[in-house]
């Protein structure tokens, strides 16, 4: 079950998280392969440099824990939470995110390019030079979230909550916006973008 595998220290493969408990562990380089991670409660845990590959996270709960520098690829999150999180510089690549739920912490230049997050919630997340590029949108929520330097060309906005964010990189002709949510700060942002001279 442990090998070393590339660059990994170390692999998990097929083990069954369902519904364990885990807090405080410390993984470093671990390649986690087809492990299910369905309703998983992990309380401060450290992810660090690993690899998940074909992981099922649904409706997991993580507070507090870290996955920094981690690359996710074709791993599931269906109605996941992550509260108080940091997945700086993650890789995301192929997955599904259905109803994910982030609330606090850092995912800052994590790489979400063309991920499917309809539905999902991100509120006060710090998502500083993340690529959103080419993602979906749609009905999402992304309220108070700090979005400085996110590259968000071609993400569909449609009825995407953006309320409270820092809009001041988005360029309105890159994305589709269609009742998208904005609060009158931001529309005099959003306006200027458009090459309105805005004026009190």
């Amino acid at each position: 079950m442990t090998e070393r595998q590339g660059s990994m220290e170390r692999t998990v493969r097929s083990a069954d998280w369902d519904s364990r408990e885990i807090s405080g562990e410390r993984h470093h380089r671990v390649l986690f392969q087809e492990v299910d991670m369905t309703e998983l409660t992990d309380q401060g845990c450290s992810f660090e440099e690993c690899r998940f590959e074909n992981v099922r996270f649904n409706v997991s709960v993580h507070r507090d824990a870290s996955f920094a520098g981690c690359v996710f690829t074709h791993c599931s999150f269906f109605d996941a939470t992550f509260t108080g999180c940091k997945l700086t510089g993650a890789v995301f690549a192929d997955c599904t995110f259905g109803l994910l739920k982030a609330t606090g912490g850092d995912w800052s230049y994590t790489s979400l390019y063309g991920a499917d997050l309809r539905g999902s919630t991100f509120d006060g997340v710090r998502l500083r030079e993340a690529d959103l590029s080419e993602a979906r949108l749609e009905k999402a929520s992304l309220r108070s979230c700090d979005l400085s330097g996110a590259l968000l060309r071609g993400a569909d906005l449609t009825r995407c909550d953006l309320r409270g964010s820092d809009l001041l990189t988005l360029e309105p002709g890159e994305v589709t916006l269609k009742e998208t949510r904005i609060d009158p700060a931001q529309a005099a942002i959003v306006a200027a973008g458009l090459g309105f001279d805005v004026r009190g």
